[in-house]
């Protein structure tokens, strides 16, 4: 019995599996705390983010390594990446234009019923030489660890040094010459090993999704909305204005289909309405880039894992400027031109900034500070923070899709023929053989 074209769509599973997920998170958040349904949920969802995060390290050096390498004879490589760069900013400009229109006319922080003792100080905050150590790599493989009350050992990795090492390598590489040859074979021989592997995961993808939604619901349910749903609630026009508004307009004015990319790029955003997690999507927004939305393997595999780390417009744009609206207001603090001309600049070059840091809260903190409002307001929005993130989140992740896929269109290396045979909402097959790609600095 052969299933029909459309339940053989990955699009198409990643929507099942969120439709499942909201299914089964009622029917746990109706069966009371502790419940069986409840910890599997919450199980299978973590442990499918820690699956994606995995393979993170080891594919993005192989993939930068060998796209420096295949880059070697192109010329405008440092056009690709300044004009990456450049799109980074005017999508951030125009969001946090949009959250500030959003937060002046709802003005989430008027009359809230919030109780003020929840104000409390956050753990950490945000400054621009936490970003400048966090460029500096800390070893060679950009790991940390750090032992917790229990004794026990945590293993995490910045992106960001990954990315500077992996660079720096492959360029020592290239001027190694004829030497560094083998070197540069066997990193794109473990390329296509990783990338293989990595699918065997993104296919468990409706999974992933049904449990990590169906934990967000039966964990966090409508209950801790109470006096914040305004603010909620500005957050999400914010960012449906910049998803379903500002974008389509940014695709249209380049000439890119809207429906077309919003089809094949729906998997990335609804995992990363799931995840909460731009690291843990990363892996499926370069294959999606690659594979449906037509953007050069050797671009992708710069432009995802910068954007991953540094283009959030969901969490450095649209949250900060609606928040920051939302204290000031809380505290009867009046905010002239000169902080919503601030508020811009922090948010345009702030998720830079916060890095190392990644987390809307220590945007947040750098917005704060920097505006002169008392920190201990980030305190009065951590109780929705998680349901506010996931809508974050799905805004991060589709925008670093879009700005790889306009950079590659306006710069004429944006490959037709993948968006053509592209099946939307995501093709599956195997990426073991990659499909043809224009070839990148071709004008």
């Amino acid at each position: 019995m052969h299933l029909p074209k459309w339940a053989s769509n990955f699009g198409a599973q990643v929507i099942a599996g969120l439709i499942i997920g909201l299914i089964l998170g009622f029917v746990a958040a109706g069966m009371g705390d502790g419940n069986a349904l409840a910890a599997t949920l919450a199980w299978v969802g973590s442990t499918y983010v820690q699956l994606l995060k995995l393979l993170i390290p080891p594919l993005v050096f192989t993939a930068v390594v060998t796209s420096v390498a295949n880059l070697r004879k192109v010329t405008n490589a440092a056009r690709l990446a300044v004009q990456t760069l450049v799109w980074f900013a005017i999508t951030a400009f125009f969001s946090v234009v949009i959250g500030i229109v959003v937060g002046l006319v709802v003005r989430p922080g008027m009359n809230s019923t919030v109780d003020a003792a929840n104000a409390t100080e956050p753990s950490s905050t945000g400054s621009w030489m936490g970003f400048l150590n966090s460029v500096v790599p800390s070893n060679f493989l950009g790991l940390s660890a750090k032992v917790g009350d229990t004794g026990a050992v945590s293993v995490s990795f910045n992106v960001l040094q990954i990315l500077v090492i992996s660079l720096l390598v492959g360029v020592a590489a290239v001027k190694a010459g004829k030497a560094a040859e083998p070197f540069i074979e066997f990193s794109g021989s473990l390329l296509k090993v990783i990338q293989e592997v990595l699918w065997w995961i993104i296919r468990l993808a409706p999974i992933g999704t049904a449990a990590l939604i169906g934990n967000a619901v039966a964990a966090y349910g409508w209950e801790a909305l109470g006096s914040l749903g305004k603010f909620v609630l500005a957050i999400y026009v914010g960012l449906g204005l910049v998803l379903f508004g500002f974008y389509p307009a940014l695709l249209a004015l380049n000439r890119i289909p809207v429906v077309g990319f919003f089809k094949r790029v729906w998997p990335v955003t609804t995992l990363g309405f799931a995840t909460r997690s731009s690291m843990g999507v990363m892996p499926v927004t370069q294959r999606i880039s690659e594979e449906s939305l037509g953007v050069p393997r050797e671009y992708a595999a710069f432009a995802v894992p910068l954007g991953a780390t540094t283009k959030m417009d969901g969490c450095a744009s649209i949250y900060p400027a609606v928040a920051a609206i939302f204290v000031a207001q809380f505290y009867g603090i009046q905010l002239e031109f000169t902080d919503y001309l601030l508020i811009v600049i922090v948010s345009v070059l702030g998720s830079a900034a916060t890095a190392g840091t990644t987390g809307a809260t220590v945007m947040l903190t750098l917005t704060l500070s920097t505006l002169g409002l008392p920190l201990a307001g980030v305190g009065l929005l951590l109780a929705v923070d998680p349901i506010i993130d996931m809508g974050r989140t799905a805004l991060n992740v589709t925008g670093q899709a879009l700005v790889a896929t306009i950079v590659s269109k306006r710069e004429g290396i944006w490959d037709k023929e993948v968006w053509d045979n592209a099946t939307p909402g995501g093709d599956a097959e195997s990426p073991a053989e990659p499909k043809a790609k224009a070839t990148v600095g071709a004008r």
